[in-house]
């Protein structure tokens, strides 16, 4: 049974830095891609960056590029995203998601994390 448990989340004014972890477990995640999505209130959950198993392959959304990265450790079985210059606007539940290949859709994900709540404030 697949598990995926955030954590990292919290308060931080805006311009700051946070760091969120994601532990999955639960099964060999060889040729998973893992994605972090992350979902405002009224608003439907949006990719934020997607890593492939290899971590070679990164994608980030627009709206982050340059001020998020994302990296795994697969020997530990962990994805982490730096989010730094934090805006309001990146205010949201941020989940953890994995899938077997890749994608860039939350409606292409199988397993989900709990989320964790980030809130930027100005």
């Amino acid at each position: 049974q697949v598990q995926l448990v955030e954590s990292g989340g919290g308060l931080v004014q805006a311009g700051g830095s946070l760091r969120l972890s994601c532990a999955a477990s639960g099964r060999t995640f060889n040729n998973y891609a893992m994605g972090w999505f992350r979902q405002a209130p009224g608003k439907e959950r949006d990719v934020v960056a997607v890593t492939s198993w290899s971590g070679l392959t990164t994608y980030y959304a627009g709206s982050v590029k340059g001020r998020f990265t994302m990296s795994r450790d697969n020997a530990k079985n962990m994805v982490f995203l730096e989010m730094s210059s934090l805006k309001p606007e990146d205010t949201a539940v941020y989940y953890c998601a994995t899938r077997w290949g890749w994608g860039t859709s939350h409606s292409e994900y199988d397993y989900w994390g709990q989320g964790t709540q980030v809130t930027v404030s100005s």
